[in-house]
């Protein structure tokens, strides 16, 4: 499976909740969109707090996997090519010089 494949089935799904709909209790805006990414990020870090190792990985794979569908959706949405986007940062970050200090 790849980008495109998971970016479909993430459409589907979200379809078949209605969600894309125009009076949908959860509208898929960007904005919205940006803001669920932002709190399942967020979630992310509460298994990291006041440990260094996440304690449940089960968990961690659900809030990585809801972190990685709305980045989708998101790109998605905006008319932005994920994978092309990704390509094109790594580009960048090899030419790239970081601080040693």
């Amino acid at each position: 499976m790849d980008i495109q494949d998971l970016t479909r089935q993430m459409h589907a799904f979200v379809r078949s909740k209605g969600w894309y709909e125009p009076n949908s209790p959860k509208p898929q805006t960007p904005k919205n969109i940006a803001i669920s990414l932002a709190v399942e990020s967020a979630e992310i870090l509460e298994h990291f707090q006041w440990r260094d190792e996440s304690n449940d990985d089960a968990e961690l794979a659900g809030e990585l996997a809801d972190v990685a569908l709305y980045l989708l959706q998101l790109a998605s949405v905006t008319g932005i090519d994920l994978e092309q986007a990704i390509l094109n940062k790594l580009d960048q970050n090899y030419a790239r010089e970081w601080s040693t200090e």
